[in-house]
């Protein structure tokens, strides 16, 4: 049998999605505890990030996966002769509602926004990034409650939704005023 660490590598390699550390032990089987298989998945993160090469493995969305490391972008779109995509401002606004609120009305969303969402929530819907996580049976005509999707945690390179930066976190990030004083 091969060693649980290259079975594991190869594993992940070969995942066209993030890996959660239960369906690594369901793949890897041969009665292999969830603890040594995490052990494994540490220890290969851990020799990545040492070797500094052109990919970690990272947790995201709930599961690990190997990552282009993000200064390598303009390569890779180079490569790929694609520019980046990127949402418009309207959608970032409505994504991030959606993402601290969840679940959260259409009409939640318009009134923190403060402009109709409907072409916004459609886009974020056919990029997977949103969905329909239940309809609110308390309201007339049942609305529709949005969230977001593994898809979203996997592009933003989340682990969950726990990582979302608090509001104090991004306060830190804004840029500070650069008037001048004269």
């Amino acid at each position: 049998m091969l060693p649980l660490k290259t079975i594991v590598e190869g594993l992940l390699f070969v995942a066209d999605a993030p890996l959660s550390l239960a369906r690594l032990v369901e793949a890897v089987g041969d009665n292999i505890s969830s603890e040594s298989v995490e052990q494994v998945v540490e220890s290969l993160i851990n020799e990545y990030d040492d070797l500094n090469r052109a990919f970690s493995l990272s947790l995201v969305a709930g599961g690990y996966q190997f990552r282009t490391k993000p200064a390598l972008a303009p390569y890779v779109l180079r490569l790929k002769k694609k520019s980046p995509q990127t949402l418009s401002s309207s959608a970032t606004q409505t994504l991030a509602v959606i993402a601290y609120r969840q679940p959260v009305l259409r009409a939640e969303v318009e009134k923190i926004r403060g402009v109709d969402s409907g072409g916004v929530l459609r886009t974020l819907l056919e990029k997977n990034l949103i969905k329909v996580v239940k309809r609110d049976d308390t309201l007339p005509g049942h609305p529709m409650l949005y969230g977001t999707t593994p898809k979203f945690l996997e592009t933003y390179g989340l682990a969950d939704l726990k990582a979302l930066p608090t509001i104090e976190e991004m306060e830190r990030l804004e840029p500070k005023d650069t008037r001048t004083l004269f």
